[in-house]
Formats: structure tokens, sequence, C-alpha cells
């Protein structure tokens, strides 16, 4: 099975109020075979920074018995308890074993650090599907990625793709302080 670009997405809530919308539109995207979802959690830290954590997805059975806790391995958080991180342990063995390096610590990154005490978090493994054409093109033509990330709004005001007041009001929304 070929797989499409995976990306790892963190979402914070300061009071989460869930009501089926994020679901209801993963399901659309998945539906529209756009994205996969290959795992998600709910992340919930309290004040002292204790971590509770759910599984949440629009997974079949039959895909989330596939893709099984891979959020979990990825940031290092034992969700399915001792075998959990057993699995992860040995997943990362084989892969040293064949010569790959899957991370080293300057390219580290501390998720679960990042999310404020007091606050939720949604952190989602998403494939893209759209994206598998246009990755396989690139390869056929000898390319390869170099580098990918998210552009921020305030970036966008010196190309003028949005004006200062919009990328001042969208980068407030996607930065909204959590209070600890």
């Amino acid at each position: 099975m070929a797989i499409g670009p995976v990306q790892l997405i963190v979402l914070g809530f300061k009071d989460p109020e869930f009501h089926g919308e994020i679901i209801a539109e993963l399901g659309r995207l998945k539906e529209n075979d756009t994205i996969k979802v290959i795992d998600a959690l709910a992340v919930y830290k309290d004040a002292e920074g204790d971590l509770e954590a759910m599984h949440l997805s629009n997974l079949s059975t039959d895909e989330a018995i596939e893709f099984g806790s891979k959020v979990g391995a990825l940031i290092g958080l034992g969700f399915d308890g001792e075998p959990g991180m057993e699995a992860g342990a040995l997943a990362g063995a084989e892969a040293a074993a064949d010569g790959i390096t899957v991370f080293n610590d300057e390219e580290a990154w501390d998720v679960l650090e990042e999310i404020p005490n007091g606050s939720a978090a949604a952190i989602l493994l998403i494939e893209h599907h759209w994206a598998v054409p246009l990755r396989d093109a690139v390869l056929r033509a000898g390319g390869f990625r170099i580098s990918d990330g998210f552009i921020s709004p305030l970036d966008l005001i010196g190309i003028g793709l949005i004006s200062a007041e919009e990328a001042a009001a969208m980068h407030s929304l996607e930065q909204a302080p959590v209070s600890t």
C-alpha cells in the first residue's frame, strides 16, 4: 500500500466546546478522499501538567486495527500502556537495525511539553490523499522534498495576499494564549 504524505497537527483548546463539528469535518474530508485520519488523540493537561488522553477517530474498525496507536508512538505517549510502549520501542529498534534514524535530539519535537497546563489538545496524524498524484509526479521528474511548513498569516502581508488587519485577526485566533 502506497501512503500519501503524512502530517502531525497539534491543535490547542483553552476551553474546549466539542460538539462533533471537527469529527464531522474530518469525515467529510475522508469521504471526498482529501485526507485520511491515521490516528487522533484528545489530550487534557491539568493545571499541574498531568495528562489524560483518549482516542478520537473517524476510522473504521479495520483501519483502527491496521494503524493502531500511531500518534502515541510518535510523541512518546504510552497510550496503550506497557504493551504500547513496548511495541513502539520494538518498531524503533527495528528501524535502527535497518540503518534508519527515526529521531535525533536536535530534531525532536516535544508535542506534549508544548501543550499549556490547564488546556486540551487534539493531535491528528493525517495522510494527505490529495497530494499523492503531485508527489508521484515530482518523484517521476526526479524531484524530492526539501522542506515544508504552514505559513503564518503575518508573513502573508508582505506578499500582498491579505491585509495587515486580516493577518492580525487570523494570527490572534491561531495563537490564542492559554492561561495557566
